[in-house]
């Protein structure tokens, strides 16, 4: 009996110690999908970081070559020197041209000026014209007004001397008779004669204030001509006056090759845009750079992300601002802290399941059969926060963990 009872709760323990060894599993498993749910981790990541070709914006020999393969340098470093000659020498050439228009500009406004001048002179000129024309008609009204003088002059001459000679004619033959004196007849043959010759100047008076109105009217026509004169003259003068803007025009042209020379020189001296590591250098000092070919690359080392490629079913998981922690494969006992960025919203389909896409057409789809469909991968960005010198290499494999829900709450 005490054998057999010693058999039963010994098979009662067994039994007991299974059961807990199982609900122990089951529960350590759970926990384990839980912790694995919760802070997604994955070792398929790599550190990456902005990078850019240094490609020369000129040409030229490479005169000076500052850095070596590998080499770190920081933000305003000289790189590397081309051959500046040829561009210092299109500078100054470019400034040349452009003093030279502007002494061309200030000559030619020196003409203007003048020509300016000359339209003044040719105004002046036509208002002095006008101001003769004017004078030979008022040099006209007083001829006529002479003419006319003349004329009533000359009528009452006439007029004086008809009377003269009639009266002489009258008492002529009454000194026959004596019914006058002598004195009487000789009297009226003086008067008679005098009055012929007042009537002798008068018409000469006349013929000469004829031919002042005459000399005036001509005077008037060739003022009439002159006024015309100066104003062919205005509009020939105003017509030869140019304009600078032809001239002002170029200095736009001028000062962009100026501009560009002064760029294409500034561009012989290349630094460093940022605190950047060297690598991929495989040219030499005295080689030929040509514009817009890599000469070598330059890794931002400002900022650091690990790309780690979580499963589509991990992602409901992953949120932006999550912190992670980040451990690279050269250095595993190295803990890095980090922030998730971003998440990938894109990778390029699989042909097996959706076909071929880049071709013409409908999609390519193969009949396969696949038992086992594996999970997409999409990139997810952690921001590296802690960033050891020296620690960081492009493209090195990392493990990622995300830190999970607990890790947005604000810190207590």
């Amino acid at each position: 009996m005490g054998f057999e009872g010693s058999l039963e709760t010994r098979s009662i323990a067994g039994r007991v110690i299974s059961v807990a060894i199982i609900l122990a599993a089951a529960i350590t498993g759970l926990l384990v999908l839980r912790q694995v749910s919760e802070n997604p981790r994955t070792d398929d990541a790599e550190i990456f970081a902005n990078f850019i070709g240094m490609a020369p914006l000129v040409n030229g020999p490479i005169t000076h070559l500052y850095v070596a393969d590998n080499q770190f340098v920081k933000a305003g470093d000289p790189l590397f020197e081309i051959d500046d000659r040829p561009y210092a020498y299109a500078l100054t050439h470019a400034k040349s041209d452009e003093r030279s228009l502007k002494g061309q500009i200030e000559d030619e406004r020196r003409i203007i000026a003048g020509k300016v001048s000359g339209v003044d002179v040719a105004r002046s000129s036509v208002l002095s014209s006008e101001a003769s024309l004017s004078r030979a008609s008022a040099s006209i009204d007083q001829a006529k007004a002479d003419v006319s003088n003349a004329k009533a002059a000359v009528e009452r001459a006439d007029a004086e001397l008809a009377y003269a000679s009639n009266n002489l004619h009258r008492i002529e033959p009454l000194l026959a008779k004596q019914f006058v004196t002598v004195d009487q007849v000789d009297l009226a043959r003086t008067l008679q004669v005098s009055h012929a010759q007042a009537a002798q100047q008068a018409r000469s008076q006349l013929a000469l204030a004829e031919a002042g109105l005459a000399a005036a009217q001509a005077q008037y026509k060739q003022g009439q001509a002159t006024v015309l004169q100066s104003g062919q003259q205005v509009q020939q003068a105003t017509h030869n006056v140019t304009t600078l803007e032809p001239l002002v025009g170029q200095l736009q042209g001028r000062q962009a090759t100026i501009d560009t020379a002064q760029y294409n020189f500034d561009n012989c001296k290349i630094i460093a845009p940022f605190d950047a590591r060297v690598t991929n250098l495989t040219i030499a000092q005295g080689a030929y750079a040509t514009a817009g070919q890599h000469i070598f690359t330059l890794i931002d080392t400002r900022v650091w992300w690990a790309v780690a490629n979580f499963r589509e079913t991990q992602l409901q998981h992953i949120r932006p601002g999550m912190q992670a922690d980040v451990y690279v494969m050269s250095r595993p006992s190295v803990h890095l802290k980090g922030v998730v960025d971003s998440i990938g919203f894109g990778v390029t389909p699989d042909s097996d399941l959706v076909g071929r896409l880049s071709q013409p057409g409908l999609p390519d789809v193969q009949r396969t059969l696949n038992w086992v469909h594996l999970a997409s991968r999409f990139p997810v960005r952690v921001r590296i926060e802690s960033q050891p010198s020296d620690l960081f290499r492009l493209g090195e494999s990392a493990v990622v963990v995300i830190r999970g829900e607990s890790s947005l709450l604000p810190h207590r």
